[in-house]
C-alpha cells in the first residue's frame, strides 16, 4: 500500500478569458517548430468559446469528485490542482503544497496514453517546477499510465453504447486521439495502447467496424505527422458509401477545445456537408469508474519518481534525426 500526503491533478492547462489566449499559446508553443500562423488559428478556436477553454471546469469536476470519492472511502488524502501552461501553475501549487506541509505526492496526469507529451513532459514539467518552486525536500511519484486499466476502457464502452443508441444503424465507430509526429510516435507505446484500446472498446460494443484516426496536428507541414487525419478519412469513407458513423475521441481524457472545436464544430461541418450522420461518443470525465480508478492507483498502483526517465514499458526521449 502506498503512503502519500496528497494527491497533485496535473493538467494541460487552459485560457479563462480572451486576453489569456495568446499568452498561454505562447506558453504551449515556447520552443516548438509552429508556424506563428498556425497559432493565430488555434486561437481562433478559443475565442469561439469566448476565450474560455473547457478543460478547467472538467478538472474542478474531477477534483471535486476525487475528494467527495476520497472522502466517503475515508482516505485523508488533500488534492491539489497545477497546470503545465496556464494558472494554476505547477510552481506555484507546489508551494501552497510545501508551506501546507506536503512533502511526499503522488501525481496524476490527466492523460491515458504513453507517448512523449503524454506522459514523459509531465515528468519534466514536474521536475522543472520542483526546482523552481525550491523544494527540494517534496517527492514527487507519477502514477501510471491507465489506458489498459478495464475502469477506463468499461467508461469508454458505455460512452460508445450511448452513442450507438442515438445512431442505432451506425456503420463504424471510429476513435480518434492528438496526432503527433511520426518520429515521437515511434519512440513510444503510443500507436500501439490507442489501438489495443479501440479495438477491445469496439469489440466490446459489438462494432466490427472501426477504424483509428487522428486529429489536431499542429506542426510543419514538412514535418510527418500521425495520419489519416479525421476530416480525410471521413472524406474517403463517404465516398467508399458510407452513411453514419460514431466518432470516439479515445485519446482525450475529457471535453478539450480539441474535443469541442475540431470535432464538434469543424468535423460536424464536414459531416453536415458530406450528408454524413455523426454521433460523436462523450470522454471518460469524471465518470464514477475513473474515480475510484484514481482512487485505487493512489494508494495500490506502481508510481515512479518524476525524475525517473519513464515508467517501465513506456517511452523513451524523443528520437531526433542524425542523434
Amino acid at each position: 500500500m502506498n503512503s502519500f500526503d496528497a494527491l497533485l491533478v496535473v493538467s494541460f492547462g487552459g485560457p479563462e478569458k480572451h486576453e489569456d489566449v495568446l499568452p498561454f499559446l505562447e506558453n504551449v508553443l515556447r520552443g516548438k517548430n509552429v508556424p506563428r500562423e498556425r497559432m493565430l488559428a488555434v486561437a481562433e478556436h478559443y475565442y469561439h468559446f469566448d476565450g474560455r477553454s473547457p478543460i478547467n471546469q472538467q478538472n474542478l469536476d474531477l477534483i471535486a469528485a476525487l475528494r467527495r470519492d476520497f472522502e466517503a472511502h475515508n482516505l485523508k488524502l488533500p488534492v491539489y490542482w497545477g497546470n503545465r501552461n496556464w494558472h494554476p501553475l505547477l510552481p506555484d501549487t507546489l508551494k501552497q503544497m510545501h508551506a501546507d506541509g506536503i512533502r511526499r505526492v503522488a501525481a496524476l496526469a490527466t492523460s491515458a496514453f504513453g507517448s512523449y507529451s503524454g506522459c514523459r513532459q509531465y515528468r519534466e514539467n514536474i521536475a522543472h517546477a520542483l526546482e523552481s518552486a525550491g523544494v527540494p525536500d517534496m517527492v514527487v511519484e507519477k502514477l501510471s499510465n491507465f489506458c489498459d486499466r478495464p475502469e477506463f476502457l468499461e467508461v469508454m464502452e458505455e460512452r460508445v453504447r450511448a452513442a450507438m443508441n442515438k445512431l442505432p444503424e451506425a456503420q463504424q465507430v471510429v476513435f480518434t486521439a492528438h496526432s503527433v509526429p511520426v518520429s515521437m510516435a515511434q519512440s513510444s507505446p503510443y500507436v500501439r495502447q490507442l489501438e489495443q484500446a479501440s479495438e477491445w472498446v469496439a469489440s466490446a460494443c459489438g462494432m466490427r467496424h472501426w477504424a483509428l484516426a487522428y486529429q489536431s496536428r499542429s506542426g510543419p507541414p514538412t514535418q510527418p505527422w500521425l495520419e489519416p487525419d479525421i476530416s480525410d478519412y471521413l472524406r474517403m469513407q463517404h465516398g467508399a458509401g458510407v452513411q453514419r458513423v460514431i466518432i470516439c475521441p479515445i485519446g482525450f481524457m475529457s471535453d478539450h477545445m480539441e474535443v469541442l472545436y475540431d470535432l464538434d464544430t469543424d468535423v460536424r461541418a464536414l459531416c453536415d456537408e458530406l450528408g454524413l450522420k455523426m454521433v460523436r461518443a462523450g470522454t471518460a470525465g469524471s465518470h464514477p469508474k475513473i474515480v475510484s480508478m484514481i482512487r485505487d492507483l493512489v494508494i495500490n498502483g506502481i508510481t515512479t519518481p518524476v525524475e525517473a526517465h519513464c515508467e517501465f514499458g513506456c517511452c523513451p526521449a524523443p528520437q531526433r534525426p542524425g542523434r
